[in-house]
């Protein structure tokens, strides 16, 4: 069996085994238990089912599988000095690089106590790698991010290191966007978060309308940053004064 096959197999038995767990806890007094079952869509995080020497295994499938492609795209891999080893490269690259995110254990995160301080922190320009999940296009842009913290505060460069995580997988920039806001609730342990991400697209200046002048923005403004018109205000303003990439 395929590394492939044999990781989608188990994520298909850690649901099954959590449809099982729910139906027999549903017949208890307890009543039901809520569990988030587990996903292999394009922005979902596996490594949890990955064993040791399968990346090296779905290296491989990729390389063969790309070599096909370019097979049919009619390119004389055997001959062409240029693409003789791309199916090579881009197996490599897409499985330890640009998607890495996928494949990787989320980053370690450093926690310290708050000492009082129960105000607006702002981290950014943050650099976004990322990949249109549509057309397989990069995405090139920047994450602002903003925590008001509670109990607890994270290190300065794992803002940088959950942001990354986060991009290096195809995807699409909304979806992107919601997911760092809700590792940040995650690790921050605070409510009280906002992101912002601008970036061009390559699916846009790349092919289709093929404009460069055209950015996108996205914004995700959680807890205070929601309820508190002046705070959102700060954060903004606070972005539009830090440096640029």
């Amino acid at each position: 069996m395929l590394a492939s096959d044999r990781i989608k197999k188990r994520i298909k038995d850690y649901n099954n085994n959590l449809l099982k767990t729910n139906a027999v806890r549903r017949n208890t007094p307890c009543g039901v238990l809520t569990i988030k079952g587990a996903n292999f869509r394009c922005n979902d995080n596996i490594s949890q089912f990955i064993k040791e020497g399968e990346l090296e295994e779905l290296q491989d499938e990729v390389e063969k599988n790309f070599q096909a492609v370019l097979e049919s795209l009619v390119i004389d891999i055997e001959n062409d000095h240029n693409t003789r080893e791309t199916a090579q490269r881009v197996a490599k690259m897409f499985i330890n690089e640009v998607f890495s995110g996928r494949y990787n254990p989320p980053p370690n995160v450093t926690v310290f106590p708050n000492m009082g301080y129960k105000s607006l922190y702002t981290s950014g320009p943050i650099s976004v790698r990322s990949t249109c999940a549509h057309h397989f296009q990069n995405i090139i842009g920047s994450c602002w991010v903003g925590i008001v913290p509670s109990n607890e505060v994270i290190g300065l460069s794992k803002f940088n290191r959950i942001v990354h995580h986060v991009a290096e997988r195809p995807q699409i920039q909304e979806e992107m966007t919601t997911q760092i806001s809700e590792l940040l609730q995650e690790y921050a342990k605070t409510e009280h978060v906002a992101v912002v991400v601008k970036a061009e697209h390559m699916c846009l200046t790349q092919r289709g309308v093929k404009e460069h002048e055209s950015d996108m923005t996205t914004a995700i403004m959680l807890g205070a940053f929601n309820q508190n018109p002046a705070l959102r205000k700060e954060f903004y303003d606070i972005c539009l004064g830090m440096k640029r990439n």
